[in-house]
């Protein structure tokens, strides 16, 4: 048997499993797509999976499906429900608020946990008020005062990584008046001359603190922020 022939034939299988696996997905998404045949099929799916990712999005780990379902079917068709609203409502705002604080207290000791780690790294400065920052260039131009107007690229980022807002990704750079900025910012970018890159780690007293901000920077979260200030005055 030719060294060629060899390879053909080891070939083969290999062609055969990945035809069957390709088979398999496109049957699975034949399947997935069959089963809403109507606008109201995909909008019922649509529905669901919105509200699920909500939730989960929101601390929710894990439901009673079953009940979920039973609890729809009783009002889509008009029959009596286990609740009534004012219970329900006054239920589910019990069970959030459950999951907030522990969500909340999970967020404030990884924080706390990793500042604490963090400023014993070589070149971390910890200042007076708990605001961490290291120096990724140095500048040569004057600093900004609390009253400065100052124009800065910046990218900012949770501790899982997830970046939340970024100059840079806009193409263009962003100016206000220093004072009217989280303390956070205030206190550090005093701390820069033109032209300088600093990295601040910012504890959650000196961000956002207990209420967060918005969907993406949740209560409590530690913030980290490569700022570049390009001029101030």
């Amino acid at each position: 048997m030719t060294k060629e022939l060899v390879l053909l034939l080891a070939f083969v299988p290999i062609m055969a499993t990945a035809q069957k696996e390709k088979n398999t997905a496109q049957a699975k998404k034949v399947e997935s797509v069959s089963v809403m045949k109507t606008k109201t099929d995909s909008a019922s799916y649509a529905f669901g999976l919105k509200i699920a990712t909500d939730l989960k999005s929101s601390g929710v780990e894990a439901l009673n499906i079953g009940l979920w379902s039973k609890a729809m079917e009783q009002v889509f068709k008009d029959e009596k429900t286990e609740l009534s609203e004012q219970q329900a409502q006054s239920i589910i705002t019990s069970f959030m608020g459950e999951k907030n604080e522990k969500r909340s207290e999970n967020l404030k000791a990884e924080g706390d946990k990793f500042l604490a780690e963090n400023k014993k790294k070589p070149g971390v400065v910890t200042t007076a008020s708990g605001l961490q920052y290291t120096i990724l260039q140095p500048g040569t131009g004057p600093k900004p005062s609390r009253d400065s107007e100052v124009t800065v690229h910046y990218k900012g980022t949770l501790l899982n990584g997830n970046q939340f807002d970024s100059s840079y990704d806009r193409g263009e750079p962003i100016t206000f008046e220093l004072a009217r900025v989280i303390p956070g910012w205030v206190e550090g970018l005093q701390l820069m001359q033109e032209g300088s890159k600093y990295r601040f780690f910012i504890p959650w007293k000196l961000a956002y603190g207990a209420e967060g901000a918005g969907h993406d920077i949740p209560p409590y979260s530690v913030l980290i922020f490569d700022i570049e200030l390009l001029k101030s005055k």
